[in-house]
């Protein structure tokens, strides 16, 4: 499975950004669970946001709850998260990952993991 991620740019605060993930290579996308991490610099890659694979169950990190919405469309094998309200500390370079987990569970660590797209960078200016 190959991911790429897209999307990221320069944001004021309170504003919106979508970032998107593609993944290509003979995947049936909907055996995954994904999500998205972010590591801002200095700092440790950081859980954001995941899904499972058939979309149903989607779990969020306390901060982004309620401002970023994740989602995904398995026919045309991509993932989404839909940003808004953002906030400076939300700087950071966002990675998308696909993990082949049980149907219907999202996992939060970095390590269960086994693909990852190279990021995508996302600024929000003061």
């Amino acid at each position: 499975v190959q991911l790429q991620a897209s999307g990221g740019g320069l944001v004021q605060a309170r504003g919106s950004l979508r970032v998107t993930c593609a993944a290509s290579g003979r995947t049936t996308l909907s055996t995954y669970a994904m999500a998205w991490f972010r590591q801002a610099p200095g700092k440790e890659r950081e859980f954001v946001a995941a899904i499972s694979g058939s979309g149903s169950v989607t779990h969020y990190e306390d901060s982004v709850k309620g401002r970023f919405t994740i989602s995904r469309d398995n026919a045309k094998n991509t993932m989404s998260l839909q940003m808004s309200g953002l906030k400076p500390e939300d700087t950071a370079v966002y990675y998308c990952a696909a993990d082949s987990v049980l149907h219907g569970i999202v996992r939060t660590t970095v390590l269960p993991y086994e693909y990852w797209g190279q990021g995508t960078e996302v600024t929000v200016s003061s």
